[in-house]
């Protein structure tokens, strides 16, 4: 018997729909009138969940309850219909007032983008509709093996399925109702939908890193869990790679966003912690370190590195929208898809490098007294440096020359995975075709 009525039913535990902001497309003051109240409150709490290590579950249901997660739902289906520029505007935004809540909420977002992008009207209905009533939906895709591969299975058993496994780096889950995964049937890739809550599921607060400690991204174990038809997103075969789109880009502009978020802290915190100081290193009596022509200095320093990532995020937010408007109206989009890939690689480069030097730069206008952990300031590094381990900067740096060098697109995670099955069923199947 199908699930589906229990399944698509409505949370009892979420919030009312999303209120619109009027008939027509909402400006990016607009959205931000909405949202700044709430971001302000988030970073009130930033130091103390910090230092406590209190996942953000308040924060992330105000976000709900604000209609966050419905923000580039489009307004006919009942979301705010925000831009892509807006959007990775209002993340830069979140991520200023604690970097590990535009990484929570990356794959719910990435699950709107790729309901925007599907051509079949009942699966958008049928999730934008979830969404808007405050559905958020988490991410299990990576695992913890020797190689890169995929071992969670998805067996048939009658008129279901039956999923096993587990993932790592599960950010978001924790805090989701909805968990999107990857498993492998026979030699195809399934992407499903699974509620956070359904039986056999088991989220694990497990995430161990020095830096982003409240994303959640731990264990998400499923055993013996039930998967109905409703529930299949996508399958893509070992032996035909997914289609070129800009996911990669848009995945990585999530943690450029963050980045920048964390720059535009870095000078914040910076600037109010020099106002407030009454003394200077090696000057006698009182003095104001804001009139120190080297504290301005670093100032400068600090204000200049937030620019550049910001200005960096909007330039590959601009490319990804150009591309998904191009799609939108039907043209093969197929160049802007790598031309946005490649950008966002390129700002990748210069962003982390940047913002790591911020985040290092931020302790020379304080002496002894920045590294205080009642300030915390080194979380802004620690974050920084977490984020950037992702996606290494070596392999990019390396996809990026061999694209300019011999045309080569970048490819994701996905296609690694793929790739590396397919020359896994080439190897075994070699001594078979040779006998």
């Amino acid at each position: 018997m199908s699930a589906a009525p229990h399944l698509f039913a409505q949370d009892p535990g979420i919030g009312n729909a999303v209120q619109p902001l009027g008939s027509e497309p909402p400006t990016y003051q607009e959205l931000a009138a909405r949202f700044r109240p709430i971001f302000a409150r988030i970073a009130e709490g930033a130091v103390a969940r910090e230092q406590s290590r209190t996942l953000a579950f308040e924060a992330v249901a105000w976000l709900r309850e604000a209609g966050f997660g419905a923000l580039r739902v489009p307004q006919a289906y009942g979301g705010l219909g925000a831009t892509l520029p807006q959007t990775f505007r209002l993340l830069i935004e979140l991520g200023e007032a604690d970097s590990n809540l535009p990484q929570i909420v990356r794959a719910h977002f990435a699950f709107v983008e790729e309901r925007l992008n599907s051509k079949d009207e009942a699966d958008r209905k049928r999730w934008f509709s979830l969404i808007v009533e405050g559905a958020l939906f988490g991410a299990a895709m990576a695992e913890k093996t020797e190689g890169t591969e995929t071992t969670v299975t998805l067996t048939r058993d009658g008129a279901r399925w039956i999923l096993d496994g587990y993932k790592y780096y599960s950010t978001g889950t924790i805090y989701s109702t909805w968990i999107v995964a990857v498993a492998l049937e026979g030699t195809d890739y399934v992407s499903l939908a699974v509620p956070a809550t359904a039986k056999g599921v088991a989220i694990e607060d497990d995430w161990d890193g020095f830096g982003q400690r409240l994303t959640g991204s731990g264990t998400t174990r499923f055993h013996q869990v039930a998967i109905d038809e409703e529930q299949i997103l996508r399958r893509v075969s070992v032996e035909q790679p997914p289609k070129t789109s800009y996911i990669i880009a848009y995945y990585q502009l999530f943690h450029l966003a963050a980045l920048a978020g964390i720059a535009r802290a870095v000078l914040r915190d910076a600037i109010d912690f020099t106002r407030a100081k009454t003394r200077t290193f090696a000057v006698p009596g009182k003095s104001s370190p804001r009139h120190d022509p080297l504290v301005q200095s670093v100032i400068g320093r600090l204000a200049s590195l937030s620019f550049t990532a910001d200005t960096l995020v909007d330039g590959v937010a601009d490319a990804i929208d150009e591309s998904y408007q191009a799609a939108l109206k039907g043209a093969d989009a197929t160049e802007l898809y790598t031309a946005a890939n490649v950008k966002a690689y390129q700002a990748q480069q210069i962003v982390i490098e940047q913002v790591l030097e911020a985040t290092t730069q931020l302790f020379e206008i304080g002496g002894a007294s920045a590294t205080s952990e009642a300030r915390r300031f080194d979380r802004y590094w620690r974050n920084a440096r977490t984020l950037a381990s992702h996606n290494p900067l070596i392999h990019r740096e390396r996809a990026i020359g061999d694209y300019w060098l011999n045309g080569t697109p970048p490819f994701g995670v996905l296609q690694a995975v793929i790739q590396s099955e397919a020359q896994a069923k080439n190897a075994a199947e070699a001594p078979a075709r040779t006998s």
